[in-house]
């Protein structure tokens, strides 16, 4: 089974998701069968009937928008990959594929907080190799080097703890809350689709939003305060 092509960047225009409908779902589940069996026509269409919300999602998570198209590529690539292991009895496509996404972006940010550091050992070319007294100014120098509108070390690793809280607040939350959290602001929907998508009154729904986004708020203002203490330690 020959794997989509790594070099193709991302549509700017996608087809837009259709509202939450069970004629969407079934549209889904009928493509992602097909992708399982390696048609490559129906994993074109999943890719422009999902690729822009998921791209939203993973730009949210992922501030930088070409290492967030890097992204995109390999969910795909995963999509591809895992389909044949996907069940429609256990879950909706579109929610199996935030998942993946999500993940993907959380895991991209952990390995570009871990990248400085093998970028810093080439500092000592500048000043010294070996860790000599010219080591340190020359991994310095080599920061400082970076431009300006690129998010430094410290912006990757704060992106990276940021991710963190975030996946730990929304596990605390109720099953309900993270489920309509999940699908009105990582998957884009609006309140009533939601109430839709979840068969909920719309007043059910609305109290689950606030409550979640209450309770998150509170939760990550708590992790937020806990990294400033820990970013004056150090």
């Amino acid at each position: 089974m020959t794997p989509p092509s790594e070099d193709s960047g991302p549509e700017e225009r996608t087809d837009a998701l259709p509202p939450a409908h069970p004629e969407r779902d079934a549209r889904l589940a009928d493509l992602m069968a097909r992708v399982a069996s390696a048609d490559r026509r129906a994993f074109d269409e999943l890719y422009r009937a999902t690729s822009a919300a998921l791209f939203g999602m993973v730009l949210r998570i992922n501030r930088d928008r070409a290492h967030a198209e890097e992204v995109l590529q390999e969910i795909y690539i995963t999509v591809w990959r895992q389909a044949p292991s996907f069940d429609v009895t256990h879950g909706k496509v579109l929610t199996w594929l935030t998942t993946i996404a999500r993940h993907r972006a959380i895991d991209s940010l952990r390995r570009r907080a871990a990248q400085p550091a093998t970028i810093s050992r080439f500092g000592g070319l500048d000043g010294g190799a070996g860790g000599g007294p010219g080591a340190g100014e020359g991994e310095r120098d080599l920061l400082d080097q970076m431009p300006s509108d690129e998010p430094s070390p410290l912006d990757l690793l704060d992106d990276a703890n940021r991710a963190h809280a975030l996946e730990r607040c929304m596990s605390q939350l109720s099953g309900e809350q993270r489920s309509s959290l999940a699908l009105a602001y990582y998957q884009g929907l609006s309140h009533s689709e939601v109430a839709e998508h979840m068969s909920q009154p719309l007043g059910t729904v609305k109290s689950w939003l606030r409550r979640g986004l209450s309770s998150l708020r509170g939760c990550l203002d708590r992790a937020a305060e806990r990294l400033g203490t820990m970013g004056r330690a150090v």
